[in-house]
C-alpha cells in the first residue's frame, strides 16, 4: 500500500472513530485499531488526532465548494440550480459519518475543535453568500441581505440532514433536492422573473410636417 492510500486509510478510520465514539472520546489507539495499523504508522502521517478531523472538515468544505457551479443565465436555470443542490446533498449524504459529526456537535470541551467547526460553518455561509451575491447580479435571486439569506439557508439545510443522517429520516435524494429547490424558490429565488422575454416596446409613430401649398 502506498503513502497516499495509507493516508486516506487513516482518513477513514478516523472518522468512523469520530462519529461513533465522538471526537472527544477518541483516541488514536482506536483509529490504529480500526485501520489494523501500528501507533507509530499514525504519527508518520499525523501529529495527533485533531490534525486528522481537521483535514476531514477542510476535504468536506473542499467538495462541497466543487459542488456549486456559476450559474448560466442562458441556459436552464431551473436545471443548473438543481444540479448544485444535488451536488451538495451528494457531498453531505455521501460522508453521513462526518456529516453527523458536524450536525451533532456541542460546544464547551475543547476550544480549538470548536473554533474549527465555527469556522467551517462560517465558510459555507461565505461560499453561498457569494453565490448569492452573483445572484442578485443575474436577476435570479431577489434583493436583499444575502448574510440573512445564506445563514437562513445553512439552518434549513441543517435541520434537513440532521433529520437523514441521525433520526433515519432516509428521504429519497431526489426528493430532497426538490423540496430545496422549492422552499428556496419561495424564498429568494426569482427564476420566473429572469425567464420572462424582455417586453418591447413599440416605435413611436414619425411625425411628418404637411407640405405647405
Amino acid at each position: 500500500m502506498d503513502k497516499a492510500e495509507r493516508r486516506l486509510e487513516l482518513l477513514r478510520a478516523a472518522r468512523d472513530v469520530f462519529a461513533t465514539k465522538g471526537y472527544h472520546a477518541a483516541k488514536v489507539d482506536d483509529i490504529v485499531a480500526r485501520a489494523s495499523v501500528a501507533k507509530g504508522t499514525f504519527y508518520l502521517y499525523f501529529p495527533d488526532k485533531r490534525s486528522v478531523f481537521v483535514e476531514l472538515v477542510d476535504g468536506l468544505f473542499s467538495r462541497l465548494g466543487a459542488a456549486i457551479l456559476t450559474v448560466d443565465t442562458q441556459g436552464d436555470i431551473e436545471a443548473q440550480i438543481k444540479h448544485n443542490i444535488r451536488g451538495i446533498v451528494a457531498v453531505l449524504l455521501d460522508d453521513p459519518a462526518l456529516t453527523q459529526l458536524l450536525l451533532s456537535f456541542a460546544p464547551g470541551l475543547d476550544p480549538a475543535f470548536a473554533a474549527k467547526i465555527r469556522s467551517f460553518y462560517d465558510g459555507v455561509k461565505t461560499l453561498l453568500r457569494v453565490s448569492l451575491d452573483e445572484g442578485q447580479r443575474l436577476g435570479i435571486v431577489a434583493e436583499g441581505d444575502t448574510s440573512m439569506y445564506a445563514t437562513f439557508t445553512v439552518g434549513a439545510l441543517k435541520e434537513i440532514f440532521t433529520e437523514s443522517t441521525d433520526r433515519g429520516q432516509a428521504w429519497p435524494r431526489e426528493q430532497l433536492v426538490e423540496q430545496i429547490f422549492r422552499l428556496l424558490q419561495r424564498g429568494y429565488l426569482r427564476i420566473d422573473r429572469a425567464l420572462e422575454p424582455p417586453v418591447s416596446v413599440p416605435p413611436k409613430p414619425r411625425k411628418t410636417r404637411k407640405k405647405s401649398a
